[in-house]
């Protein structure tokens, strides 16, 4: 039965008032009128027609009924009141801040920057990546390295690709197989160190802890992972261990703190080669955990291997300087089973308010902070040396405070907790304290109390005791972080640098298999609630009691509507829930003796990431063939089984499939890989033509990672972030990811040889799950599946619209699609010369941004308009593409210059268009204004059509001068 809200006409007794009414663009009428242009008159016969019956639910999703917008709210209000917001000076790697008002107002509050895309099409995408390229700049300065990408997933993570990173070096230049395990610092953070102990699995690595305050054990290592300052608050002069590393041919990967670094000599100058580590403490929340940027530098020289993405400067058709992501070939959709990373999703969103953070703060007041954090920190020491039995552990320290208690350790902690202070007990002799941007002269006189001294506050220690590890070079010298002191500057800036994007605040984003739709304005708001937003992940469980059931309500929901026994929130990218879930797979085959089951099987028609998490899980890629409907080709499976079925482990399909079909085939398929001894996972993806109408855990899959951030509701902030946890059967929940300073966070008691943390902190990126459960609280069961049958119907209407322009490539049961579509140019590129890319740039002066280019299939566009956009916006997309189909007829009929027309020069510029001389054979008019609508409202793109191959052999990927920009 068809959910009831396609029923009613809205009318003055019937207004769109339920949150899902306003979710799902198309009010009634337009639905029924977007149906009578597919061919049919209701959705039940649509999506009975369009999607197959042996994977349709048999029940309904039982859910809490939906929830008004004002009852959500006062609902996540009382789950937010249960959390208790103390002062935690508990540090490892997560630290209190203040977000600049100006910044939280205009970025993290902003749709125009929370709903950006990942910027793939530059021309449209100037704004966030400048921000991203401040980034580069910021991480490059502090280290003292050339090169820094923008951004990483969290600091676990990236000191994980970092160790992949130094394999890969070490391997190359010996040219064989990398020799010696990878050494890691007793110092380190511990959830690091546990997670590059999980990433380390997989791919063969031995990892080796050990304390090197006394030098280098013995042995070989590739690569050698140091703290600074440690986890323990020491800093240490770390250049006689990097030389000696050095000389015995291991790469040195620091994992530094950004804001030590002001103070500190930065890790480039004294020789190491890879840098990692955290922005968080620029102004970023803690979120119980995220999302937080983590960040990678290296030297020169291995640039080009290094992981995530990069963006870079190059030139724009008229010789203008222009940002773009450089060396695009790395990413995954590329290189696939040879990529060298999955960082797929980055922390875009957090990355931008960290380099914000720093441009309004310059380097004057960042080291202002730093050094009043320092000398709280040494206020702090010197306070705790007067008081009874208290050692001092370490004479050098930035932030953090180790005191030895003999025995008092627990009490200690105790009191403080009683006095609002929340330390860190090392062991039953030792207690931490971290000072940080919010820290007061009451947190330390409160911290006294604790371990029983009273009285006035001590004088502050004279100096700083850094020595020979001050810092004494420069860093952000650039004119960036010195011209936006005002909030008025500020607020300008940020508005200049948005206004050159195309975000959902501005038109629909129809990319395909990336489900850009609707964040709603009740989604978002509860996440900078103090009590959400303020809670370190590492404080006293009785302290997030709120976040914890939040967290479990989430985890329920999502397995009820998957059809898994279990869910894990941790893996914070969908990337990281691929890893994940075959992470399960793995420890599920070796828990039964079967660690030869190594192969997995991926049609060649799966999202990229998927063959990168195989290889990161340890696993070897067989590629299975697809049909010429883009179907799974069943008798090369059963050829593949035949061959590999002993050493089968599994095999990953992305359902509905990424050419945009419910194959039918798919029951089949579990059933073949299931009788081989395999396992299956099945890409959540495109969950977004799944929910309420069918599970995966129901017809077949046994594990699945879902994209919060696609079908949930989570932004994608330009890139990240993204939350990809994973659901699993019964017999996978053993394995489901785990973390050492939190058993809870993983499966408990019914673990069996677990798999370790795929992410730093130990519910990932907890601090965004409220938009989720918002998301669903409100839309409700039947709001959930009305929002999947609108996202079916949108799809193949725009399907019909645009199939008498453009040969629509793949198709399923009936002539009909899934939730997206794929227009294919091939043959008209062969017949005229245009190609995708020239529509995809032909868009912008349009207004849109371009639906996937090229993906799956080379010369396609693949469209995904969502549930989420009206009428109106689906016909304005559908006419702006019909439009430039007229005109790729126009050059096929020589009516326009083959190689000077307005799809080959687009984008245009108002710059380009109001030069003395217009060249073009074609007018001014027909560039800018196509179709009369664009009179009102016309987005200009900041830059002329980008040249690719230039940014690459001229790498820039730091803040260029100003000079560059001048005529």
């Amino acid at each position: 039965m068809t959910a009831q809200y396609f029923a009613p006409v809205a009318s003055p007794q019937h207004p769109r008032s339920a949150f899902v009414d306003r979710h799902i663009g198309p009010a009634p009428d337009e639905t029924a009128r977007m149906l009578a242009a597919i061919g049919y008159s209701g959705a039940e016969a649509l999506i009975d027609d369009a999607v197959p019956a042996a994977i349709r639910t048999a029940r309904p999703l039982n859910l809490p009924p939906a929830l008004s917008e004002s009852a959500a709210l006062d609902r996540l209000r009382e789950l937010a009141s249960r959390n208790t917001v103390l002062t935690s000076m508990i540090g490892l790697g997560y630290h209190g801040t203040i977000t600049p008002g100006v910044i939280l107002r205009n970025v993290l509050e902003n749709p125009g920057w929370y709903t950006a895309y990942t910027p793939y099409q530059p021309e449209i995408s100037q704004g966030r990546l400048e921000a991203l390229l401040n980034f580069q700049t910021v991480v490059s300065d502090l280290t003292g390295l050339p090169i820094a990408n923008a951004s990483m997933l969290d600091e676990g993570t990236a000191a994980a690709e970092a160790m992949a990173l130094a394999h890969r070096v070490s391997r190359r230049a010996s040219r064989h197989a990398a020799a010696g395990a990878f050494l890691v610092d007793a110092d380190a953070l511990p959830q690091t160190i546990e997670v590059v102990r999980t990433r380390a699995v997989p791919l063969g690595i031995e990892v080796v802890t050990a304390d090197l305050s006394g030098g280098l054990p013995e042995g070989d290592f590739f690569g050698v992972l140091v703290q600074y300052p440690g986890a323990s608050g020491a800093v240490r002069d770390l250049e006689p261990v990097t030389a000696r590393a050095h000389e015995r041919g291991a790469q040195v990967v620091v994992a530094a703190d950004l804001l030590a670094l002001t103070l500190l000599r930065p890790p480039g100058e004294w020789g190491a080669d890879i840098v990692v580590g955290s922005a968080q403490r620029f102004g970023v929340p803690y979120g119980f955990g995220g999302p937080h940027a983590g960040y990678m530098a290296v030297r020169e020289g291995i640039q080009r291997q290094l992981p995530g993405r990069l963006v870079g400067v190059s030139v724009d058709a008229d010789g203008a300087p222009a940002y773009r992501l450089a060396l695009q070939t790395r990413e995954q959709h590329i290189r696939r089973e040879k990529a060298t990373s999955n960082i797929c999703t980055a922390q875009v969103l957090p990355a931008v308010m960290a380099a914000m953070y720093a441009v309004y703060h310059g380097p004057e007041g960042l080291a202002a902070i730093a050094q009043r954090v320092h000398r709280h920190a040494q206020a702090l020491a010197a306070g705790l040396r007067r008081a009874p039995d208290v050692e001092i552990v370490h004479d050098r320290f930035f932030d953090t405070v180790l005191a030895r208690v003999p025995g008092r350790a627990a009490g200690i902690v105790r009191r403080a907790r009683d006095l609002g202070i929340n330390l860190r007990p090392g062991d039953a002799d030792h207690v931490a304290i971290a000072c940080d941007e919010t820290t007061t002269e009451d947190h330390l006189t409160a911290v006294w109390s604790a371990f029983g001294l009273d009285g006035p506050v001590p004088a502050e220690a004279e100096g700083d005791g850094f020595g020979a590890l001050r810092r004494e070079s420069p860093y952000l010298t650039h004119p960036v972080f010195h011209a936006h002191r005002s909030e008025t500057a500020m607020l300008r800036y940020l508005r200049r640098l948005g206004d050159k994007d195309i975000a959902l605040d501005r038109s629909m984003i129809p990319l395909g298999s990336c489900t850009m739709k609707l964040n709603a304005t009740a989604e978002m708001e509860p996440i900078t609630w103090p009590e959400f937003a303020d809670i370190h992940p590492f404080a006293p469980l009785d302290q997030a009691r709120g976040y914890l059931e939040l967290i479990g309500e989430l985890e329920d929901r999502l397995a009820e509507i998957t059809g898994y026994a279990k869910v894990s929130v941790q893996p914070n990218a969908g990337s990281q829930g691929e890893l994940a879930g075959l992470l399960a797979i793995r420890g599920y085959h070796a828990s039964r003796g079967e660690e030869h089951r190594t192969v997995c099987l991926i049609p060649s028609s799966a999202h990229g990431t998927n063959a990168a998490s195989a290889v990161m899980a340890g696993m070897r890629v067989v590629v299975v063939a697809c049909d010429d409907g883009g179907n799974i080709d069943l008798d090369d499976l059963h050829a593949k089984i035949a061959e590999h079925g002993a050493r089968l482990a599994a095999i990953m399909v992305t359902y509905p499939s990424t050419h945009g079909v419910f194959e039918e085939t798919i029951t089949q398929v579990c059933e073949a890989v299931h009788e081989a001894g395999g396992q299956v996972y099945v890409d959540g993806a495109n969950l977004n033509a799944l929910v309420g109408l069918a599970r995966p855990g129901e017809f077949g899959s046994d594990v699945s990672h879902l994209n919060l951030h696609k079908t949930f509701c989570i932004p994608h902030g330009g890139g990240g972030p993204g939350v990809g946890p994973i659901g699993v059967r019964e017999h996978l929940a053993p394995f489901l990811p785990t973390h050492p300073l939190r058993p809870e966070a993983g499966p408990g008691e019914t673990a069996g040889n677990g798999v370790g943390p795929v992410s730093a902190a130990p519910w990932g990126s907890a601090g965004i799950l409220p938009i989720s459960w918002a998301y669903i609280a409100m839309m409700g069961p039947d709001g959930l599946r009305a929002a999947t049958e609108g996202a079916i119907i949108a799809a193949n209407y725009v399907a019909a619209r645009l199939a008498p322009h453009y040969p629509i490539l793949y198709t399923g049961r009936n002539g009909l699609v899934a939730h997206e579509c794929i227009a294919d140019l091939r043959k008209i590129t062969k017949e005229t010369g245009i190609t995708a890319e020239d529509v995809a740039k032909r868009l912008i002066d349009y207004g849109f941004h371009a639906p996937t280019l090229s993906f799956p299939v080379a010369g396609t566009l693949m469209i995904e308009p969502t549930e989420s956009e009206d009428l109106a916006e689906l016909d304005r997309f559908c006419d702006a593409m019909i439009e430039i189909r007229r005109e790729i007829q126009r050059v096929g009929d020589g009516g326009y210059d083959r190689d000077d027309n307005p799809l080959k020069n687009a984008p245009h510029t108002a710059e380009c268009l109001v030069t003395e001389e217009w060249k073009h054979p074609y007018s001014r008019e027909e560039a800018a204004y196509p179709l009369p609508s664009l009179r009102d409202g016309k987005y200009w793109p900041p830059v002329r059509r980008i040249d690719q191959a230039h940014g690459d052999r001229n790498l820039v990927c730091s803040c260029p001068p100003p000079e560059v920009f001048e005529d």
